[in-house]
């Protein structure tokens, strides 16, 4: 709660609720979330669990060069991630299943967390290109912006940037697992040239750890595999979005939705409150209302996606890691700091 981080965070995600209640009917939105079918909601967590599970494979797939463990022992190590991402700042949670599975299997944190970088580099990708596919629907949302400062930023602006940050970082990521010895010297350098002495060795040894992460996509067969998987994955979460909407009285096409999935997920790479209060909802009602879609009806929907989305794996996440037993805890914290010094 002292961390500057959480409160910038907490500053953000008020900003973004202001933009969801603002001008917001709330009569009608009430009838919307009143009148609400809700149990089409668990077709759609069902298929949200099934995502999940493409996850966990997609993980498996990616750490198979460094260790081979099956898909069931990540499914929990997995939902205990996500879990942490939805109530820890800072995206915590990716850092919490690093640590799991180097209890449970001995995997260095420093190689769980570059497969895992990559896993966001390909989501990040996919999200782009479901909203690409739909660029003459993006088209009407030319007029929808955030002021940042002194500059507008609207959801075109959002994706561009998106665009240089994600592919950009796919080819860094692509370039350092081809060439893991060029990687290796350029990163030594850099190390020798700017840390202390103390620290040299240790984040040397990171490194090398790192780069071994990256194994799995020096096989162009492995690169597509991801790909294809990470398209699975977020084609299943967007089905949720669909059942999710049948519980409501409107109807939009399945492209629309693959829009709003790929324009919140790059909007929750803003940094924002615990769960993505906020980064998730403005921006996914703003593609519903410029789908002709009214705005109580519009964040009626929004809003209770996004708890269908937050609850199921939220509970099943914290399930899991009560029954290892763990606590995210200042020891916790020093065996995270302990990963790589052997």
């Amino acid at each position: 709660m002292k961390r500057w981080q959480f409160w910038v965070g907490l500053v953000i995600s008020l900003f973004f609720m202001y933009l969801v209640v603002s001008k917001l009917e709330w009569g009608a939105f009430w009838l919307a979330v009143r009148t609400a079918n809700y149990w089409w909601i668990l077709p759609g967590v069902a298929v949200y669990f099934l995502a999940v599970w493409a996850r966990a494979w997609r993980w498996h797939y990616l750490l198979k060069p460094i260790k081979p463990i099956k898909t069931r022992v990540m499914f929990p190590i997995t939902c205990i991630g996500y879990m942490g991402n939805n109530i820890y700042p800072a995206r915590a949670g990716e850092v919490l299943r690093a640590v799991v599975l180097k209890r449970r299997e001995g995997v260095p944190i420093s190689a769980s967390l570059a497969t895992i970088i990559v896993e966001r580099i390909f989501d990040g990708v996919v999200m782009l290109a479901f909203v690409f596919v739909n660029l003459a629907q993006l088209a009407k949302l030319a007029d929808v912006s955030v002021p940042v400062g002194k500059w507008e930023v609207t959801i075109q602006d959002l994706a561009v940037w998106g665009s240089v940050a994600f592919f950009g970082a796919l080819v860094i990521f692509l370039l350092a697992a081809m060439f893991p010895k060029v990687t290796a010297k350029f990163g030594q350098r850099f190390i020798e040239r700017l840390l202390p002495v103390r620290l040299r060795e240790k984040t040397s040894g990171i490194l090398h750890k790192f780069l071994d992460g990256l194994e799995s996509l020096r096989s162009p067969v492995n690169v597509l595999m991801v790909f294809i998987t990470s398209v699975i994955i977020w084609l299943l979460e967007t089905v949720k979005y669909w059942f999710v909407m049948h519980a409501f009285s409107f109807q939009v096409s399945f492209f629309t939705l693959m829009l709003m999935n790929g324009v919140v997920n790059l909007a929750t790479t803003i940094p924002a409150a615990p769960g993505y209060i906020g980064t998730f909802d403005a921006p996914g009602i703003a593609v519903l209302q410029a789908d002709g879609i009214s705005k109580a009806v519009a964040t009626g929907y929004t809003l209770v996606l996004h708890l269908a989305l937050w609850l199921p794996i939220t509970a099943l996440g914290a399930y899991y890691m009560a029954r290892e037993g763990i606590k995210w805890s200042d020891k916790l914290k020093k065996e995270l700091g302990e990963d790589d010094a052997s």
